[in-house]
This record gives structure tokens, C-alpha cells and sequence, in this order.
């Protein structure tokens, strides 16, 4: 079976999407499927590139047991709609950023990550970057829910 790659896209690549990277990496090792499910993230915009994520995204994600210290800022290229079976976008904003430079024959990949949330009723994951800790906590708390609901339908249509 080959590999899934999934990126999770946000704006800076500093709060949203590399907490989602960290929260599915979490889960995907506790399912045993870290050699079947490939992770990264990246963001639609280059303001930030090859710096470490917000420290209030840190914060948060370590005071539940994930880690960012590892990740590092990058821009989404051309090659990732190519390599990823799955772009996720956080929001409507880059969601639109991702359909203006995919490929039609690639647009298919393009799912809000909130699609495979189960418990929370929003579309999407909003940015926390202008708010206070509560902020980062509710995109813990969405991300948490739509990596597991996204985990769970990975299993059934790969059957991992």
C-alpha cells in the first residue's frame, strides 16, 4: 500500500496548520500507522518562512503533549498538489489561495480540514493569531476533533 500524504495549510504556517500537524502526528502513532500516513504543513503565505512556529501555538500543543519544536515554516509550492493525496485547508481564505494555483486535474485533494469534524459545528478553524490564549486552545480543541474524525476515514476508505 503506498503511503498518504496529508498537508494541512493555514496562512503563516505558525499556529493553525502546524498544530494540526502535530496533533495528527500524535494520532497517527498511537494508531501504529506512522509508516503508512505522511504529515506536513504549510502556509499560503512566505512572511514566515523557515521560522519556528507562534510561541502561543507552542504553548498551547505542550500543554496537551504535542510538539512543534521540530516543525518549520514553509510556502505551499506547485509540487504539493502533485505529491499530497489531501491539501486542508484551515479556512475559506486559503481554501481559495489553494483552488486559484491547483490544477484542475488536483482539485479534488482541496478539503476543509473541518469537513471530518464530528463534535464541533463550524467550517472552519479560525486564526488565533490577534487573540489570547483561549484562542489557541478553541483550534486545539477543533483540530483535535477534525484530525480524529479525518483519521477514521482514512482507515475505512485505505483500510488502515
Amino acid at each position: 500500500m503506498k503511503t498518504i500524504a496529508l498537508l494541512f495549510v493555514c496562512l503563516g504556517n505558525i499556529c493553525r496548520s502546524p498544530t494540526a500537524e502535530a496533533v495528527m502526528r500524535t494520532k497517527v502513532r498511537a494508531a501504529g500507522l506512522a509508516d503508512k500516513i505522511y504529515l506536513d504543513s504549510a502556509g499560503t503565505g512566505d512572511w514566515y518562512v523557515g521560522a519556528s512556529p507562534d510561541p502561543r501555538a507552542c504553548r498551547a500543543a505542550i500543554s496537551r503533549g504535542y510538539s512543534l519544536d521540530a516543525l518549520r515554516v514553509r510556502q505551499v509550492s506547485n509540487n504539493d498538489f502533485i505529491k499530497f493525496d489531501l491539501l486542508l485547508p484551515m479556512d475559506y481564505d486559503n481554501n481559495s489561495e489553494l483552488q486559484r494555483y491547483c490544477p484542475s486535474e488536483y482539485k479534488h485533494k482541496i478539503r476543509l480540514l473541518m469537513e471530518f469534524a464530528c463534535h464541533h459545528d463550524t467550517d472552519v478553524v479560525n486564526d488565533p493569531y490577534f487573540g489570547n490564549h483561549k484562542a489557541f486552545e478553541r483550534v486545539l480543541d477543533e483540530v483535535e476533533d477534525a484530525c480524529d474524525g479525518l483519521l477514521t476515514q482514512l482507515r475505512c476508505r485505505y483500510a488502515i
